[in-house]
């Protein structure tokens, strides 16, 4: 029995030391592998299993607004990147350059794509011509490189895998609906396929993209107490339009310019997933985001019938995604292995099981077992697939709840930071030296000020000027 308990020995409590936990549970699990290209991670398949759920779900969404899928080419000319200025002085010291063709210099060095905004703007000002030619609603889904100093499985690579959407509109109003639009997407999302509640809302000026007007955030809590910017959508007016002369003639024929949005989520989510519901036993995932959502272990498989059996329930729950694990290990390793991977449901069954035209159900996140009869197997399993769902959502929501303080002065500020992780709700006067001084003096940063404003006083956390906004702070990834 020792030995089937090698894999959940191997984690280091989350307790003890929460980023070696989390490197535990992302090679443990089976997710990832370090590569040769350093800051550079290789996806297992059973981490990009995840992605790949979380695209198709993504996909599916964004197609229903109209959004179609395009691809850009990864390099982008210097001059092109110099378009906009704003934009490139905040992305200079993460890019890549390619400076060398073959064995020729280049005429012109060119960089890998650290975003994609340049090339969308390079192919818009040809697309568009007419107010005819409007909206534009693209997406492509790529990967991209930030030469990142300090790098994290899934949180922080040099390159990542993500989706970057890009729209063009004729008016400021429908941008913004837009990007606003966009954002609920993203949190409607996280909360019902990943389990993950989310505060949304906007970003101050000092943590904005480089190049907007405005930047929307949905911001979730791990479970250490540190904030994660989980998707953002971006409202561009028309600053981008004007760098590289994107217009249109309008229905009055005068030339107008163009106002834009870019949205994007990472491979991160994949990070989320792991520190906002994984255990000191593994990998926790939500049903509808998991790549196998049932794990039948047949128990004394080498018995007459019992295999046969258990691919017999399998077929009975064709509607999930279900594998039989038949391999030659012994079933403690194997529920070992399951909790490590994450797999929501397990279903047991040996001879006596089989006899008594049952079988046992053990959920993952809560290590609950349930007895069921074979005849309403399909059933059972769908109902508590959904429960599990919910549940993992609600314990989420209470646990970010349970980690919010709230702070009516700098002293109560400070403390909570110290000794309270999570978020911290304080009112701010807006001004960036305050901002630049709890970040300095505390590591908290800005999240976001979200859409739900409480007036908790009338004075700025910081400097006791008349306040502007509540804003939720926190450390961060």
């Amino acid at each position: 029995m020792a030995e089937d308990k090698k894999l959940v020995e191997a984690i280091t409590s989350m307790e003890e030391d929460f980023a070696q936990w989390y490197t535990d549970v992302v090679k443990k699990a089976d997710l990832m592998c370090y590569s040769s290209v350093k800051g550079c991670m290789i996806f297992k398949p059973d981490g990009y299993a995840i992605w790949e759920n979380i695209q198709h779900e993504l996909d599916r969404r964004f197609k229903a607004t109209g959004v179609k899928n395009v691809y850009m080419p990864m390099f982008i000319p210097e001059s092109l990147l110099q378009r906009e200025k704003d934009h490139v002085e905040g992305f200079a010291p993460e890019v890549a350059w390619v400076t060398e063709g073959g064995l020729q210099p280049l005429q012109e060095k060119m960089c890998v794509r650290p975003t994609s905004e340049t090339l969308f703007c390079d192919y818009y000002k040809n697309e568009i011509q007419s107010y005819r030619d409007l909206p534009q609603l693209c997406n492509q889904w790529c990967s991209v490189v930030r030469w990142e100093k300090e790098t994290r499985p899934f949180l922080r690579s040099r390159e990542f895998l993500w989706q970057e959407g890009h729209t063009a509109h004729a008016t400021a109003e429908e941008a913004e609906a837009r990007t606003q639009q966009m954002l609920n997407l993203y949190a409607d999302f996280v909360e019902e396929v990943l389990a993950i509640p989310v505060i949304k809302g906007r970003k101050t000026d000092k943590e904005k993209f480089a190049g907007a007007e405005a930047t929307y955030t949905i911001e979730a809590l791990m479970h250490d107490g540190k904030a994660l910017q989980s998707g953002t959508s971006h409202n561009f007016g028309d600053g981008f339009a004007k760098a590289f002369g994107i217009q249109y003639t309008d229905k009055d024929n005068k030339l107008k310019y163009v106002h834009q949005t870019s949205w994007g989520m990472t491979t991160r989510l994949i990070g989320a997933l792991i520190m906002v519901h994984g255990d000191n036993s593994g990998l926790v995932l939500p049903p509808r985001i998991a790549p196998v959502q049932v794990c039948i272990v047949p128990v004394m498989q080498k018995k007459p019938g019992v295999l046969d059996k258990a691919f017999e329930i399998k077929e009975v729950l064709s509607n999930f995604r279900v594998k039989v694990d038949d391999s030659d290990k012994s079933p403690g390793w194997k529920f070992s292995e399951q909790e490590m991977r994450g797999i929501p449901l397990r279903i047991e069954m040996g001879p006596r099981d089989i006899e008594a035209n049952q079988a046992v159900l053990v959920r993952r996140d809560n290590g609950e077992k349930i007895t069921v009869s074979l005849d309403e197997i399909d059933v059972r399993v769908g109902e508590l697939l959904e429960i599990i769902q919910k549940e993992m959502l609600e314990r989420a929501r209470k646990h970010r709840d349970s980690h919010t303080t709230v702070a009516l002065n700098y002293d109560e500020f400070k403390d909570a930071v110290a000794n309270k992780p999570g978020f911290i709700k304080a009112m701010w006067c807006g001004n960036q030296e305050c901002e630049d001084k709890i970040k300095e003096e505390t590591t908290a940063t800005s999240r976001c000020m979200p859409f739900e404003q409480e007036h908790l006083s009338d004075v700025c956390v910081c400097c006791g000027r008349p306040a502007k906004a509540m804003v939720y702070w926190g450390k961060a990834y």
